[in-house]
């Protein structure tokens, strides 16, 4: 059974943390305890926690912040994205395990999410659609290392998409890109079009 710590430390990774809208900000611990369904006490096990990845900053007298994605880190985030995701990438290739059929699957309901209404599903979808490469290459330390950078990168693409017009179009053409080289078997071809999707996304990131 989850325990109230757990479900809290959950419930702000996925659905706070993961907002660019509430970067900064100052969380409630009643308030979250009360949409939670769960006690103060989980809530501050919950925020240690965080506090302990540098997600949020515990301030005297005033509660938790969300801290907000400063250039070194998006920047290292960038960087650390391109080790694991070229690596995951060339072993998909070289095994001959590409999730080809999931991850055109996932391109496909990246299409369907246009407009600014569905920049937080476009997000996760794009998030998916990386993290997809990644279980796929079989470390699961691996995997389980990628998966805690979630929130950082939702929290950062959703930023990418309001920082530049025309964003998401190019989201899908550097993905699709992805996918062809990892299709085709070209293990060069597939860490070269990663590397550009990340470049990409960085310049938009700090240029913002």
């Amino acid at each position: 059974m989850t325990s109230g710590r757990d479900k809290a430390y959950a419930f702000l990774k996925e659905n706070v943390l993961a907002d660019p809208d509430r970067q900064g900000e100052f969380l409630s611990e009643q308030e979250l305890a009360d949409r939670i369904g769960v006690s103060r006490t989980p809530i501050r096990e919950a925020l240690l926690l965080l506090a302990a990845e540098d997600l949020v900053r515990l301030v005297p007298k005033r509660g938790a912040q969300v801290v907000p994605l400063s250039g070194r880190e998006i920047t290292e985030l960038m960087e650390l994205r391109g080790i694991v995701e070229r690596y995951s990438a060339e072993r998909v290739i070289a095994g001959g395990k590409a999730p080809v059929s999931e991850l055109t699957a996932l391109l496909d309901r990246q299409r369907t999410l246009s407009g600014a209404e569905h920049a937080k599903e476009f997000i996760a979808v794009d998030h998916l659609f990386h993290a997809t490469v990644v279980a796929a290459a079989g470390n699961t330390l691996l995997d389980r290392h990628y998966d805690g950078l979630r929130s950082r990168q939702i929290r950062a693409g959703v930023v990418a998409l309001f920082n530049q017009h025309g964003r998401q179009e190019s989201v899908l053409h550097e993905h699709q890109a992805i996918l062809d080289a990892i299709a085709s078997g070209d293990r060069q071809a597939a860490c070269t079009a990663i590397d550009s999707h990340l470049e990409s996304t960085l310049k938009v990131l700090l240029a913002g």
